[in-house]
């Protein structure tokens, strides 16, 4: 699937999407990651064909050009937020009506709507009426029924997000599951970075209608390009001081920095690349402010002085003290500097 120069402005004149080119190879899932209103869901529109881009922008399937094709002739399934299902029938009726509106021979419709009820753990509930349905069984509905198609790409649109914390985990394994083995081409929508990173074989950070970094999650993670993707994309400590070419004067201490040196620089780094020591070979020195348990490591806010207080995660088993003196040492290797 291909994205060339495609871009969306309403007629009341808003850019919710800027000229914006993207490859997606076959059988990858591609995730798009953002806020509220920076263009991803106009974006997976457009694929659609529920929107059409400004000319000149072109959307390709393979080497077949669909930007005038309506959504019933591209070939696409579609997974909402919303479910959107029908109320009055089956769960096996919601499966098989796709294939019914594409004609398909009654008796591979059946036996195509009995492997989706399979794949998705579905066969007790086949005829049930989907408002019977708790909210993951209807998303697992709503999945079975845009598979069935065998469509050229699968488009998700915030799918987990109606879903509480332990659901959402759940089908977050078994949507991963269903992308790798039936290898389908997939566009995921969401502003949940823990989707993103499971789901991802890449993530495309949007920031105002265009992308600000695609790579894979690691990329994202461990080396955002701009400071709108490092401050998006977890939590991100930053310090800033005096470089003198040897590290960086700031407060609290002097971290090991070997790049270009500036009167004024930034450097951030993440709270996991922050070890806890006993003073010898500390970069930092602090109080701290307050510790949160959360099971398998303990989240510290210390006080270096700094305008921020710094965030630290530890797999220290014990308990940290309000006020207590703490010395840490920063990975160098984990040390990112960004122009802004």
């Amino acid at each position: 699937m291909r994205l060339e120069r495609c871009a969306k402005t309403f007629p009341d004149g808003t850019k919710a999407l800027l000229p914006l080119d993207l490859d997606v190879r076959a059988g990858e899932t591609v995730v798009f990651l953002g806020p509220s209103g920076c263009g991803k869901t106009t974006m997976l529109r457009i694929i659609a064909g529920l929107e059409a881009p400004d000319e000149p922008g072109r959307v390709f399937f393979g080497a077949e050009d669909v930007t005038a094709q309506p959504i019933e002739r591209r070939n696409v399934g579609m997974v909402f937020q919303s479910y959107a299902l029908f109320p009055n029938m089956t769960v096996a009726e919601n499966i098989a009506y796709g294939l019914k509106v594409r004609r398909l021979a009654p008796a591979e419709r059946d036996a195509r709507v009995g492997e989706m009820l399979a794949m998705m753990h579905l066969v007790e509930l086949g005829h049930r009426r989907v408002d019977q349905l708790s909210g993951g069984q209807k998303q697992r509905v709503a999945l079975a029924r845009a598979l069935a198609v065998r469509p050229r790409v699968l488009l998700l649109d915030e799918p987990l997000t109606a879903l509480d914390a332990k659901l959402r985990e759940g089908l977050r394994v078994e949507i991963d599951r269903l992308l790798r083995s039936l290898a389908i081409t997939a566009i995921y929508v969401t502003h949940d970075q823990a989707e993103a990173m499971a789901l991802g074989d890449r993530i495309a950070v949007m920031e105002k209608g265009r992308i600000a970094q695609i790579g894979t999650p690691q990329e994202i993670y461990y080396r955002p390009q701009t400071a709108f993707v490092a401050d998006f994309v977890g939590t991100m400590n930053r310090l800033a001081g005096r470089a003198d070419g040897a590290g960086v004067e700031v407060p609290g201490g002097r971290l090991p920095w070997a790049g270009p040196a500036r009167a004024h620089q930034e450097l951030l780094f993440r709270p996991e690349d922050v070890r806890i020591v006993d003073g010898q070979g500390a970069h930092l020195r602090g109080a701290v402010v307050s510790a949160f348990f959360l099971g398998d490591h303990t989240r510290l806010i210390v006080d270096t002085g700094a305008d921020h207080p710094l965030v630290v995660e530890t797999a220290e088993r014990r308990t940290f003290r309000q006020g207590e003196a703490l010395a840490l040492a920063v990975n160098p290797e984990a040390l990112l500097a960004l122009e802004r």
